[in-house]
């Protein structure tokens, strides 16, 4: 039956099989449908860097369109990850260069990207339209000048998160006064001034700008002028509000506002004043998107501001909304979806902030389309997170992090083992969770037993023996990623549940319980897998087998070793010697 219909047919309904997994699944039919679905496929999405390599990719999918490639681990975000890693975008871009040559989009996470690669992207795609850079670092304003030169057809450029060093603020003066392209701007990041009259020539001269987002360099007074020249904005990220309040900048900013008749979200507000806040009430209403986790808007203005959201579905906040703000959130916003609350200072003392676990089950209670927290906190209950499970049985992401490590139930003192495991047992749809607090191997078992749809897994500073990692290992039937710090997990349960790894994504463990012996073992057992040993205090086979390792990073791979390994890196070959690049 699957040849029964002409290629063209074909091709043109596997166009409607958007995800990986479901593309993948396609190939696999048949021999042609692994041929159809390889010329067809036009999106392509890496994971990890070191999984495949630009060969491998070009040949099993010639005809790419989009790529987006994720690099270090994610607990790099943390600075667990030692300078010098790795994650180089360049060879990915010398290779696609040649051939993908009509290639519009590249998206990158934690990648190093230097102003060589990003030159050499200006002058290779003569297509080329989207650039997003996410938590990336290596490049200059030199290398964006080249962007904003050389890629006539841009649509979006995207930096979030990311270390630029800042050259000079004059690189949007490199855009072309016949270019007029761009839909998305993100500049948030980038630290230095602005050439403004550029930056206003810009905004003025693309009409279908849809998303506009400053740094903080951009002053309050500068904004009525951008925002007059783009009234059509969907999404506006602010530069920073100054510290003196001057009544004809508020008028201004407001008639500038109040012409923003399809903004729907909005973030930013470095070094805000209270007084400025009431500008964009006349905005509240129509937002969907409200990203306030650089400003210090104090509650009650920031309980006021969300009260008047009713459309809200995703707030970023910092814990300055207390459990007040967050009552406000759960009486007046019933459509939220997402909800993120950072620590405004998550390394100093404890703040005079009224934040605790009875704002999040408010929230529980009141928005009943939430699906996904992430909360930082400083005291959480068994009592509370079951609370939270049983108002929320659709959450699908529950990342919570209490600032003190190994915090217990405060109310009586326990761990919070039930409390995470009325989550995983209630939440069936479950795919992303974060623990924290004093937890046992008891939770790892509820885990196990009920988390059969958790991918990605985070784990710090919890657990007894190496039985919790064994209760994950066994039981996470779709675990991709599993990340670990700080926890008595060991030898045992890895090379227990070492088949396992082949079917994740990747495995980190940083200051556990994992000897240099096993890695050997482990390398041995399972060569289709890269078994890395990060260790700044020399080989690992400089000492007894049973020594424990800094850092270890084991990845599934079809490229094989890879060739930019730091002198700190070490991976174990199947032949159970260490290799260095």
């Amino acid at each position: 039956m699957a040849h029964s219909f002409p290629e063209e047919v074909l091709e043109h309904v596997f166009s409607f099989v958007h995800t990986d997994k479901d593309r993948n699944s396609v190939s696999l039919v048949c021999k042609s449908w692994y041929e159809i679905e390889r010329w067809s496929r036009r999106r392509i999405f890496i994971g990890n860097c070191y999984a495949a390599s630009p060969g491998i990719l070009i040949r099993r999918f010639p005809e790419v369109r989009s790529v987006e490639i994720k690099g270090k681990p994610h607990f790099a975000d943390y600075n667990l990850v030692p300078e010098g890693w790795g994650g180089y975008v360049y060879p990915w871009i010398v290779a696609m260069a040649r051939a993908y040559p009509w290639l519009e989009e590249i998206r990158l996470k934690r990648m190093v990207v230097s102003d060589e690669a990003l030159e050499l992207v200006s002058r290779s795609f003569k297509s080329f339209k989207v650039l997003a850079l996410s938590s990336c670092e290596g490049f200059t304003t030199d290398g964006l000048a080249a962007i904003a030169s050389n890629c006539k057809n841009l649509r979006e450029l995207d930096l979030q998160e990311c270390d630029v060093d800042d050259q000079s603020g004059h690189w949007f003066c490199h855009f072309p006064d016949t270019f007029t392209s761009l839909v998305s701007l993100n500049i948030a990041c980038i630290e230095s001034d602005v050439s403004l009259p550029a930056l206003e020539r810009l905004v003025a001269r693309c009409p279908n700008l849809r998303s506009l987002r400053l740094n903080r360099a951009v002053p309050l007074e500068r904004l009525p002028n951008l925002l007059c020249r783009a009234p059509q904005l969907v999404e506006f990220g602010t530069g920073a509000y100054s510290a003196e309040i001057r009544a004809d900048v508020l008028v201004s900013l407001t008639t500038a506002f109040s012409g923003c008749k399809y903004l729907k979200g909005l973030s930013g507000f470095w070094d805000v004043v209270s007084a400025y806040i009431p500008a964009v009430h006349t905005l509240c209403s129509g937002l969907t998107c409200l990203n306030l986790s650089y400003a210090n808007i104090q509650t009650p203005d920031l309980g006021k501001l969300v009260s008047l959201c009713h459309n809200l579905q995703r707030l970023w906040v910092l814990d300055y909304i207390e459990d007040s703000g967050l009552d406000a959130l759960a009486a007046f916003c019933k459509d939220l979806r997402e909800l993120r609350v950072f620590p405004s200072d998550p390394f100093g003392p404890e703040p005079n902030v009224s934040l605790t676990e009875q704002g999040l089950v408010s929230v529980s209670e009141g928005c009943p389309k939430l699906e996904s927290v992430l909360y930082f906190c400083r005291q959480m209950s068994n009592a509370a997170l079951t609370a939270i499970a049983n108002n929320r049985p659709n959450l699908t992401r529950f990342r919570l992090c209490i600032l003190e490590p190994r915090a217990p139930d405060y109310l009586t003192l326990e761990p919070l083992d039930t409390g995470f495991g009325a989550i995983v047992e209630r939440c069936k749809d479950l795919r992303r969770l974060s623990l924290s607090g004093l937890l046992t191997d008891r939770v790892f078992q509820y885990i196990g037993t009920h988390g059969k749809k958790i991918e990605m897994l985070s784990i710090a500073f919890a657990g007894d023996s190496d039985l919790g990692l064994h209760h994950v290992l066994s039981g996470c039937e779709s675990l991709k990623k599993l990340e670990i710090r700080d926890c008595p997990f060991g030898d045992k349960a890895l090379l227990a549940n070492a088949a396992k790894l082949e079917t994740m994504r990747s495995l980190w463990m940083s200051s556990c319980q994992v000897s240099y012996g096993a890695c050997k073992l482990l390398g041995q057992k399972m060569p289709r897998l890269n078994v890395e040993v990060i260790d700044e205090r020399g080989p690992p086979d400089s000492r007894s087998e049973s020594s424990l390792v800094e850092k270890l990073y084991i990845y599934r791979t079809v490229a094989g070793r890879r060739m930019d390994m730091p002198n700190f890196i070490w991976k174990i070959d199947d032949n159970a010697n260490f290799g260095l690049s």
